[in-house]
């Protein structure tokens, strides 16, 4: 039984029009089940999940037709070269969903359904207790605070105070001018201690700043990005 699993459909280095269909069958599942794990708890849009269902059909096809013919296979590597520079940049679990199924469709490419099943499964049910266990999550996030002073006050240490009994740590990130020149907009990288109340540390702050806006959010840019 595990040798069958492990073993290629391909008859003499081909397909056989049955076994094509079954590596077309066997790709959109896969891919379906790549896509159904990412979905769960991860943020998506319906595009890059129908482009992880689909990926693993169209790599598989492409092994398929490249298989044995090294002129073909490097013409198609320089085809999908050009991919690179019109893609956006990712976060670290897209990427890693794409490899996952470029990976699936070679090995369906190469007629390893049994392997590429069984690959699809795990690694999907490893992906999936990792997301729901929040291995590697942190509770107590960076955030981003921005504040709002008039141009007489000296802000560089008119917070501080308030900042030790909030805070665990704050670096100044970008301090600009607003309104004419009369405003300055402050913006720190801050992480709060366990506890403690975001609206007390705001209320406490616009007693500075002469009520003018406070925000605190999360960062524009995270960890997750590559």
């Amino acid at each position: 039984m595990l040798n069958t699993l492990f073993n290629t459909i391909l008859t003499n280095g081909s397909f056989t029009p049955i076994g094509f269909c079954e590596i077309l069958i066997a790709a959109l599942v896969c891919g379906l089940i790549i896509a159904g794990a990412y979905m769960i708890k991860n943020k998506y849009s319906k595009s890059f999940v129908v482009t992880l269902v689909l990926l693993p059909v169209v790599v598989a096809l492409v092994i398929i037709l490249v298989n044995g013919n090294i002129g073909a296979g490097v013409a198609v590597a320089g085809a999908f070269s050009l991919v690179r520079f019109r893609s956006a940049p990712g976060r670290g679990q897209e990427i890693t969903s794409i490899f996952i199924a470029m990976a699936v469709g070679l090995a369906l490419g190469m007629g390893y359904i049994g392997i590429a099943v069984l690959f699809s499964v795990v690694i999907s049910g490893i992906n999936l207790l990792i997301n729901i266990s929040g291995f590697g999550g942190r509770e107590n996030e960076e955030r981003t605070l921005r504040i709002t002073v008039p141009e007489n006050l000296d802000f560089e240490s008119r917070f501080d105070d308030i900042f030790r009994d909030y805070l665990e740590s704050y670096t100044y990130e970008e301090v600009k001018t607003t309104n004419m020149g009369s405003l300055y907009k402050i913006s720190l990288n801050v992480m709060m201690k366990p506890g403690v109340s975001a609206k007390e540390m705001m209320d406490d702050i616009r007693k500075r700043n002469g009520n003018l806006e406070v925000s605190l959010g999360r960062p524009v840019t995270t960890y997750d990005a590559l």
